[in-house]
């Protein structure tokens, strides 16, 4: 059941239906198969860059859609109620030009931008590594100066599109500290750059996550977003963005898995009437609507005090806690209200399941969304 969504302008309403018709039409179809196949979805992200759906939040000038943070996210959200590994790798796409688009230099954004917004690339973020997920301050992949640029060594891990990606945003120790870390523009065909084999993972299988390994990787000086030893704030100010776009996804999928429900409730029928006129069901029906609703309203909020130019933060951290632990929680009721056919691959409530335990661990466990919260709170 479509979601009747409150919009600022007549063009988000006519983009948000452009959104639906083409995600019915493109992921809708497909999402079944190429989860089962781990199957990469090529031809989804084509039809989406054709549309202009993977460069929204960016200006125009650039080849971005001009958007408003909060339509962006409502895009988001509606791909991911069809096809929740796609409507993430949109999200670390979108998260992946945020480096190069706040803290690039002109040149380099004239230059990148707009190929990277333009529909035929995709982009990953690759920060965390092995040893060093949350604790990003811990980094050891390094980049070495030289003279005409930097050798990088070391390895990365958990990067969405790894080994599919056009270009990488990099972070890598140049330094020593928490001030010692830089960021880096990588094209995906750089000498010693390769890839391991794509983590056997529990949901989202259609998209790869990997490790990669750089073996004294040449990296031109052009390459360096921002200044030395500037990274670890332009990856936290990017993850603040890329919170939101996995609380719209989450929400999304919280949101596909109350409708999978409400429509299998009004059609079963048990004692003689349709299970959701059971109040014992119809009150679980409730709280998952409830919980839906409650994980759009803080992402919204968050994405307007954003757009507005207002701190959000925390309100980031807020919103992908609710959202993901609402995701977790309704996916896991609806499967419920299918009974022992949730438990089957006859029906896709038991795929959202596992798609929504991911989300309360990457860009920041929610534990992390609790510690940032709390900082918040105490100044």
């Amino acid at each position: 059941m479509p979601v009747d969504r409150m919009l600022p302008t007549p063009e988000a309403r006519d983009l948000i239906e452009l959104t639906r018709e083409i995600a019915d039409k493109v992921l809708e179809p497909h999402v079944v198969e190429y989860e089962r196949r781990e199957r990469y979805p090529a031809e989804a992200f084509r039809a989406l860059g054709a549309a202009g759906l993977l460069s929204l939040p960016y200006p125009e000038e650039f080849g971005g859609g001009g958007q408003p943070y909060e339509v962006y996210l409502q895009v988001l959200e509606e791909l991911a109620a069809r096809w929740a590994a796609v409507a993430v790798a949109v999200s670390v796409h979108s998260l992946s030009c945020h480096p190069l688009f706040a803290f690039g230099s002109d040149e380099q954004r004239r230059r990148w931008l707009p190929e990277m917004l333009g529909g035929s690339m995709i982009g990953a973020y690759s920060l965390s590594e092995p040893h060093a997920g949350s604790d990003a301050a811990a980094l050891r992949c390094r980049a070495v100066a030289t003279a005409d640029g930097y050798r990088i060594t070391g390895s990365k891990a958990w990067i969405t599109n790894g080994g599919k990606a056009d270009y990488y945003t990099l972070f890598a120790r140049t330094g020593e500290g928490s001030r010692g870390v830089s960021c880096f523009l990588v094209p995906a065909d750089t000498a010693g750059l390769s890839f391991g084999k794509p983590e056997a993972k529990m949901g989202l299988r259609a998209v790869p996550t990997t490790t990669a390994a750089y073996d004294d990787a040449p990296i031109s000086a052009e390459r360096l977003i921002g200044e030395p030893g500037q990274g670890l704030s332009i990856a936290f100010s990017a993850l603040d963005s890329g919170r939101l776009g996995i609380a719209a996804v989450a929400t999304g999928l919280a949101q596909r898995a109350l409708d999978d429900a409400v429509a299998y409730a009004r059609e079963r029928e048990a004692f003689g009437k349709h299970i959701i006129d059971h109040q014992g069901l119809g009150f679980v029906l409730a709280d998952m609507a409830a919980a839906v609703d409650s994980a759009r309203a803080t992402y919204l909020d968050a994405a307007r005090r954003r757009d507005a130019g207002l701190p959000y933060s925390r309100q980031a951290s807020v919103a992908k806690l609710v959202a993901t632990d609402a995701a977790m929680k309704v996916t896991t009721d609806a499967v419920q209200v299918f009974g022992g056919y949730g438990y089957t691959q006859d029906f896709p409530v038991e795929r959202y399941m596992r798609e929504a335990k991911v989300m309360q661990i990457f860009e920041g466990t929610n534990q992390i969304q609790r510690l940032v919260i709390a900082r918040g709170l105490a100044g």
